[in-house]
């Protein structure tokens, strides 16, 4: 007799989560092709060299604080006030014994001074300066080198580059930066019900959302993407389609088409143009994926229902273009360990990846789930902030009890 998905948990012959995100990985060769970009041209972008520090960070003493550069040596005696020192202006001359600057934040801190007392501890009477407290050798200077020394590594190849890395390049003065190109990836769905946004649906029809899905994930990877629309179900037309894809992007998505019903056609065609990894995980959303080669191209075959496609894209797909962008490891999203506000139902069998949001509880942070947690409830995901991991042999999980938790911030 044959069952259907919902009535079996568990599949001895699928694979868990883990293997099957170890199997792809293991089938995910990194990207070798490199390109010169300038920096204001690199987010997101993944460096394809080392790059080490041409001269110290800071490259001068510089004060932290605005107050008085001086001579800790003359303890708490008044100075004479000799000059001024500001950011991009420094005071030339040394500072001698009974002297000081009057200097402020980022200044160079003058020959002969080695403390700057804080403004708010310095009294000024007669043009003298007279400190409050004993100044403090090194106090409020930021030291050259303290940043970085002259010929440390600044950032390894691998790194992907946020805003604080620009930053960090740009303040030891690097304009230009070798990077691995960007990886090519096509998609389309798959499905005679899909309507196009606009139109006017009739019975048992929807309109296309994971190809809009599947294009935000994506632009948020930086990859360069080839949208190839709504492709009908039919064998010529897909084999058509996967053939086009393959041959203009490193990696190939399609959505619907991979479970057992009598038209969907992915995983049969996939076997015959390329190879076929695997097509069932013991995962809640997704069971069906297809794992692949087309030619040089990496190829995944996404479930239809949109909460199953961007869970699989979070667990499965965003780990290898990661890596195939040329990242270094880490590839999978950080999991967090945070209480339940509330219990959440579960049946033994196959890993739960429920849609929560993080609220605050009477002792801190804590985990609830959003609504219902049906695979084409894509409400619950549109309203959720992490995911709730819940392991293959939990059954439910009681309030109060820790959880696995994947935020969902910078990949939504």
């Amino acid at each position: 007799m044959a069952h259907c998905c919902s009535d079996i948990e568990h599949d001895s012959l699928a694979k868990s989560v883990e293997e099957a995100r170890a199997s792809i990985l293991a089938a995910s060769p990194a990207l070798i092709d490199t390109e010169i970009r300038h920096l204001g041209d690199a987010l997101g972008r993944v460096l394809a060299e080392d790059l080490l520090a041409a001269q110290p960070v800071p490259a001068w003493p510089n004060s932290a604080m605005d107050g008085y550069a001086l001579r800790s040596a003359d303890g708490e005696g008044p100075r004479r006030l000799i000059g001024h020192c500001f950011a991009g202006h420094p005071f030339t001359d040394p500072i001698g014994p009974g002297e000081c600057v009057r200097i402020m934040t980022g200044a160079v801190v003058p020959e002969g001074a080695d403390s700057v007392l804080i403004q708010e501890l310095a009294e000024i009477k007669d043009k003298q300066i007279i400190p409050r407290q004993h100044p403090q050798a090194g106090a409020n200077i930021r030291q050259a080198g303290e940043d970085l020394q002259a010929g440390a590594l600044a950032l390894q190849a691998g790194t992907l580059l946020h805003p604080a890395q620009l930053a960090l390049l740009a303040g030891l003065g690097i304009a230009e930066v070798k990077l691995f190109r960007r990886l090519r990836v096509a998609f389309f769905s798959t499905g005679d019900e899909l309507r196009p946004l606009g139109s006017t649906l009739a019975a048992g029809q929807i309109y296309d959302s994971n190809r809009y899905a599947l294009q935000g994930m994506l632009q948020r990877l930086g990859c360069e993407i080839y949208d190839l629309g709504r492709i009908e179900d039919d064998p010529k037309r897909l084999e058509a389609a996967l053939q086009q894809a393959a041959g203009m992007a490193d990696l190939v998505i399609s959505t619907g088409g991979v479970s057992v019903g009598d038209a969907d056609y992915i995983a049969e065609l996939l076997g015959s143009m390329g190879s076929i990894h695997f097509w069932k995980i013991n995962m809640k959303p997704g069971r069906p994926l297809a794992f692949g080669k087309l030619g040089a191209a990496t190829f995944f075959g996404l479930p239809g229902n949109p909460v199953s496609t961007m869970v699989t894209f979070y667990q499965f797909v965003r780990p290898c273009i990661l890596k195939r962008m040329g990242s270094h490891a880490p590839w999978t999203a950080p999991v967090l360990k945070l209480p339940l506000a509330h219990p959440l139902k579960k049946k033994p069998g196959r890993t739960d990846f429920q849609r929560g949001v993080l609220v605050s509880g009477e002792k801190g942070l804590e985990v609830a789930g959003v609504g219902q947690q049906a695979s084409h409830i894509m409400s619950g995901l549109a309203h959720a902030d992490c995911l709730i991991i819940l392991a293959a042999e939990a059954d439910g999980a009681p309030a109060g009890s820790l959880v696995e938790v994947q935020l969902l911030e910078g990949l939504v």
